[in-house]
């Protein structure tokens, strides 16, 4: 019953937290014209959120930080290393998507950082996560417990670290495409991932990462009080980058590498559908889905966006819901 409490109480506060936030955050953004630049290309929909203010992943992001600090002081939590390296990835990855939504403002264009420019930042930023992990004990294997399979990684578990990163932070921001998408998934795998982790009790501060998680499922709920359709605010680079990379990064720790996979299901569909598409149009000259990502595909299709983000958030719980029966209690 504590657990649950516990949870609770994490989830209460971080959605305050966001309301507050954003109440204060979003006349701000409108006053100093931080508005989200659409495509062309999107269509004639999407164009009529020129302007929306953006990087609202400040919402979120600033809830969690706030609550732990208040929890730290308060004598509720301690910083463990585990939790020390998951506050930095959350936010060294904002202060990248920070940066990336800047440019994109300053130059009014979609185009922010440069690929070589964000990925030596990354690669930086894994380095510190792998000396970190390492230095505190961490073991460089990845583990398939459901086979018994354990590979020793040894330095290039810095690279899969990398790996996980990147890919992690790039399929939700491909994601973040319809008013609550990656919000609501994003919710509902960090859920998940709360479950998971408080499950993990040999891991070193593993309630305070569980903490992690629930103050910001709480945290996203409240941003989804102004990103749910019609959006009166995007999270932008800031905030999906941050997510995904957050995600990542407990997936590593809790050594749920492979259930990422599961949980994050959708997003790795979304991508995955990005990739067959423009290998599709490079190499032969053709169109696999109408519009890539998944989610605008349908929307060529004629499927409504509330529907599209509906229909994505069932099949991402199903498969959250899956990953931590089997992760769990199986």
């Amino acid at each position: 019953m504590l657990i649950l409490a516990k949870a609770a109480m994490a989830l209460l506060l971080g959605f305050i937290l966001a309301i507050i936030t954003g109440v204060i955050l979003i006349p701000i953004l409108k006053k100093f014209h931080i508005g989200q630049y659409v495509c062309h290309y999107v269509g004639e929909r999407h164009l009529k959120k020129q302007g929306t203010p953006t990087m609202g992943g400040l919402i979120f992001i600033i809830p969690v930080i706030v609550a732990l600090a208040i929890l730290y002081i308060n004598g509720s939590i301690s910083i463990s290393h585990n939790l020390t390296i998951l506050i930095f990835i959350f936010i060294s990855y904002a202060a990248l998507g920070f940066y990336d939504d800047y440019t994109k403002i300053k130059y009014h264009n979609n185009k922010g950082l440069t690929i070589f420019t964000k990925l030596l930042i990354q690669m930086i930023i894994a380095l510190v996560f792998f000396y970190i992990f390492m230095s505190n004990g961490g073991k460089s294997d990845l583990v398939i417990s459901s086979l018994g399979i354990t590979i020793p990684l040894g330095w290039t578990f810095g690279l899969f670290i990398l790996f996980l990163l990147v890919g992690s932070s790039n399929a939700v921001n491909i994601t973040d495409g319809l008013d609550g998408l990656a919000g609501g998934l994003s919710a509902i795998a960090f859920f998940a991932f709360g479950l998971i982790s408080w499950n993990a009790g040999w891991m070193e501060g593993y309630q305070e990462v569980a903490i992690f998680c629930f103050l910001l499922v709480g945290s996203l709920l409240g941003f989804l009080v102004f990103n749910a359709h019609p959006a009166k605010v995007f999270m932008g680079d800031l905030g999906s980058l941050s997510l995904g990379a957050a995600l990542a990064t407990i997936a590593i720790i809790t050594r749920h590498e492979l259930s990422l996979a599961l949980i994050g299901g959708v997003f790795v569909v979304e991508t995955l559908s990005s990739l067959i598409q423009i290998i599709a149009i490079r190499k032969f000259n053709k169109k696999v889905f109408k519009r890539a990502p998944l989610h605008h595909h349908f929307e060529v299709v004629g499927l409504n966006e509330q529907d599209i983000v509906r229909y994505f958030w069932v099949v991402g719980l199903i498969l959250a819901m899956a990953a931590v029966t089997y992760g769990v209690w199986l």
